[in-house]
């Protein structure tokens, strides 16, 4: 079972829309090469409003995802793309199907 996870909120800046959804979209062969990231999501929940949600089966896992590639590339280009910084929301998951 999946334990742990991490949802994150994502507000481009405007004219940004498009570019953060090539970022999100491009992400997942970076996402699918890390062995603890148990599932990983990449969410549009409004026209410049983005998530992503993924979980782990420990705290290893969420930690080595955090220090990994991806969490890198989108903070290197955050200023860029972002209206504000990412909200990192560290979850633990009750259930799962």
């Amino acid at each position: 079972m999946k334990h742990v996870g991490l949802l994150v909120r994502l507000e481009a800046k405007p004219g940004k829309e498009q570019a953060v959804r090539d970022f999100l979209t491009g992400a997942l062969p970076l996402a699918q090469q890390e062995p603890a990231t148990t599932t990983w999501y990449a969410l549009q929940l409004a026209p410049a409003t983005f998530g992503i949600f993924d979980t782990f089966p420990d705290e290893a896992g969420r930690q080595a995802h955090l220090n990994g590639p991806i969490a890198a590339a989108l903070m290197a280009q955050a200023a860029d793309l972002l209206a504000v910084e990412p909200v990192i929301e560290q979850v633990a998951i009750l259930a799962a199907k």
